[in-house]
């Protein structure tokens, strides 16, 4: 997703879903380093480590455990040192109130999960071209 190869985090808990985005991501040829945390409690544990290397993109499911993508994106966006990680929402919720909240915390996109792999697979090239080209402060 950049040349700088700075990693990619993806906070899922559905291990399948995981496959599916690694599988995905791979075949686009994406060599970013992939880490995968299971809620967004792990997630913001592991970002406010000292040392580990800042993500390029978060991909975020909603629908996690313990801490919710939502409750993860509120935490993310008022932290000064998280809040300018652009964030995209990957989720199977169809709740507009999801929608409407994960952008009122400003995420970079939402995209609904396709079910056809192949799909899939061109919803995650969309967002490696798109970030290919956004300039990042």
């Amino acid at each position: 997703m950049h040349v700088t190869n700075k990693p990619i985090l993806l906070v899922e808990d559905d291990q399948v879903d995981v496959m599916t985005i690694l599988r995905a991501l791979k075949e686009i040829h994406v060599v970013n380093p992939v880490v995968s945390k299971e809620n967004g409690e792990e997630a913001l544990l592991h970002l406010r480590t000292p040392g580990v290397e800042r993500p390029c993109i978060i991909l975020l499911d909603l629908n996690m455990p313990i801490m919710n993508g939502i409750e993860f994106l509120q935490a993310v966006k008022a932290d000064e040192n998280l809040r300018r990680i652009p964030v995209v929402v990957l989720t199977t919720s169809e709740e507009q109130q999801d929608k409407v909240r994960s952008f009122d915390l400003g995420v970079a996109g939402y995209m609904a999960k396709p079910v056809d792999y192949h799909r899939f697979v061109e919803m995650i090239r969309s967002i490696d071209m798109y970030w290919t080209i956004s300039e990042m402060p």
